[in-house]
């Protein structure tokens, strides 16, 4: 994991159950540094993801006060956690590597701060590194720890694959959650969790690949003894780090006090940057990919369709990094990203609010057998949630997509296909109230259109 500052930034409905027995707001504001400034803030990105996960997060907390120099967002060098944590396996990390890089990041933030300790944010395996740095050496170095949608007791409890780092009978779990308490003194614990929409806390292993059979764990699965436990109600497995009601609570947690608001506050001029990463033989890392050329173009939030000069154009060094493109914060994008042995993608985006140095690009996967004689491929796209049927409003090109699973929200993309005669013309894709209209390309020429969802 690279040192350089770029690379390690990158209605709200009732009131939460509380578990604990004490005061969250004055146990947290007591970690606060002098004068009501909270601790450094790092946030630690989930299985296969990267930091980009967290850029409303960081924007809602800038819309707060929270300087952005005081925040990271990291990436682990691999993200994809082993099938057994013990046996090496090509771009994926076994827990040491993740508790190994996490503690590398810590020192960085501090020492670029200049503070005793920070605040540690994870979703779904971030937490799994949190706890991994606090409970085994660096607990002295965190004040906060806030675990999102983490699965404190496993994805599984059964006595298959025992050596995976989420089976809550292997080495890993168990060393974590020995003893009365399952967190560590010194450190103030929170967790965020669904009321039963994570797929990940089932007690049915049909989310998993086994229909029928009990997996052991239940919705109370991300909880911890001796943290503060709340349920954010029907919230997914990633809405419960990165929806505007988790970030109510992260930051109350950590800062002692209620947000002033939620809403993100807009700049008038955004400068946008990121790193282009690669999914070598199918894995998704967070690898730099050098060579690779990006685009950035206004585009009509009506058809998609290019409007005046092109904003940005420029092709990554050895570190993988893209930009600045400059562009005001009410215009629609599309991001063109162009690398070898990947399709040509087409990213159409709602306008950025707010500068960000986490604007990361991955490829879109190859065009594969399911796509034959397919004339266009469209994606839509939500990293930082589910599509939940029928929870949510789910519209691509007038219709409800037939590849989401209704019931418990499971699924983060859908794709259209279409034939060659269409080919220009413009799909409307629709989350709730996020519209974004894209246009269709040749997939003869390699080429794939995603939209991506901010919300």
């Amino acid at each position: 994991m690279s040192l350089t500052r770029r690379t390690l930034l990158q209605g709200l409905g009732s009131l939460p159950l509380l578990s604990s027995t004490f005061s969250v707001a004055a146990f947290a504001q007591a970690l606060a540094t002098p004068g009501g400034e909270i601790p450094p803030v790092l946030f630690v990105h989930g299985n296969g993801d990267h930091a980009a996960l967290w850029m409303t997060t960081l924007w809602r907390m800038e819309s707060n006060g929270v300087a952005r120099g005081r925040m990271a967002a990291m990436n682990f060098t691999d993200p994809l956690a082993r099938n057994d944590d013990a046996v090496a396996q090509t771009n994926r990390s076994s827990t040491d590597d993740q508790r190994r890089e996490l503690a590398y990041a810590i020192k960085a933030l501090k020492s670029e701060t200049g503070a005793p300790r920070v605040a540690l944010v994870g979703s779904s395996r971030g937490g799994n590194a949190i706890r991994n740095v606090v409970k085994n050496g660096g607990g002295a170095d965190v004040s906060h720890a806030v675990l999102c949608g983490t699965p404190n007791h496993g994805v599984f409890d059964t006595d298959d694959n025992p050596g995976s780092e989420f089976n809550g009978r292997g080495a890993f779990l168990r060393g974590l959650n020995a003893g009365d308490t399952e967190v560590t003194e010194g450190t103030a614990f929170l967790t965020l969790r669904s009321d039963g929409l994570d797929k990940y806390a089932q007690p049915d292993g049909r989310l998993i690949g086994k229909p029928g059979v009990p997996t052991g764990i239940t919705a109370e699965g991300p909880g911890l003894k001796g943290a503060t436990n709340l349920v954010l109600g029907a919230l997914d497995h990633r809405e419960v780090a990165f929806h505007p009601r988790a970030f109510r609570e992260i930051y109350k947690f950590i800062a002692g006090r209620e947000p002033e608001r939620i809403a993100i506050m807009p700049e008038k001029q955004v400068r946008l940057s990121g790193l282009v990463t690669g999914t070598p033989g199918g894995v998704p890392t967070n690898r730099p990919v050098s060579e690779a050329m990006v685009e950035v173009y206004r585009v009509s939030p009506d058809t998609g369709a290019r409007i005046g000069e092109i904003v940005y154009r420029g092709q990554t060094a050895a570190d993988g990094r893209w930009g600045p493109a400059e562009v005001d914060s009410a215009s629609w994008l599309e991001m063109v990203l162009t690398s070898a042995g990947a399709p040509t993608t087409h990213f159409y985006r709602s306008p950025f609010p707010r500068s960000s140095e986490v604007v990361h690009l991955r490829a879109a996967r190859p065009i594969g057998p399911a796509d034959a004689g397919a004339g266009a491929i469209l994606i839509m796209s939500r990293p930082r949630g589910y599509f939940g049927l029928p929870r949510d409003i789910v519209l691509l090109d007038a219709k409800e997509p037939t590849d989401v699973q209704k019931g418990v929200p499971t699924d983060a993309a859908t794709t259209l296909r279409l034939a060659a005669g269409e080919i220009g013309r413009t799909v409307i894709g629709q989350f709730n109230e996020e519209r974004i209209a894209a246009r269709l390309w040749p997939a003869s020429e390699g080429r794939i259109a995603v939209i991506e969802l901010t919300t």
